[in-house]
């Protein structure tokens, strides 16, 4: 299963600047996703991160592994249309190498686990098919707040 952009913003509450996944090319729902990120020199990061050096800041690695790994929980039967996923934890997160503007971030999610609606995630980031940056991630689903 494919998803879009388009299909992605219907899952998830994130939007421009913050919605860091372009595409999810390999899903099994409730169990594994692989999402595409794009990384270009017009990403409003690069402004400050770092002038003349821009780098791919580690945490927002990290919250696009997480965004992949919300698209494959919120896929699962558990979770309705009215819920929004919150990052609840980051355990062994590791960053192996620099990601620039040109690179393409493949973003691998699989669901380790799933208790009292605790979504448990191992996530590794590639380029070019080198890794360079993994991490354990965890995420519970809550009511979306009211406008």
């Amino acid at each position: 299963m494919n998803l879009d952009t388009l299909a992605i913003m219907k899952l998830l509450p994130h939007r421009y600047p913050f919605l860091l996944v372009d595409r999810i090319v390999d899903l099994e729902p409730g169990k594994r996703a692989v999402g595409i990120k794009n990384v270009t020199i017009n990403e409003p990061f690069f402004q400050g991160h770092y002038p003349g050096h821009p780098i791919m800041p580690g945490v927002l690695i990290i919250e696009a592994m997480a965004q992949v790994g919300g698209v494959v929980a919120s896929l699962a039967a558990e979770n309705g249309n009215d819920q929004v996923p919150y990052f609840t934890g980051i355990d062994k997160a590791r960053f192996r190498r620099p990601v620039m503007p040109g690179d393409v971030l493949r973003l691998e999610l699989e669901m380790v686990n799933c208790r009292r609606g605790l979504h448990c995630f191992e996530g590794k980031a590639f380029v070019d098919g080198v890794l360079v940056a993994e991490a354990e991630l965890k995420a519970v689903f809550a009511p979306a707040g009211k406008d």
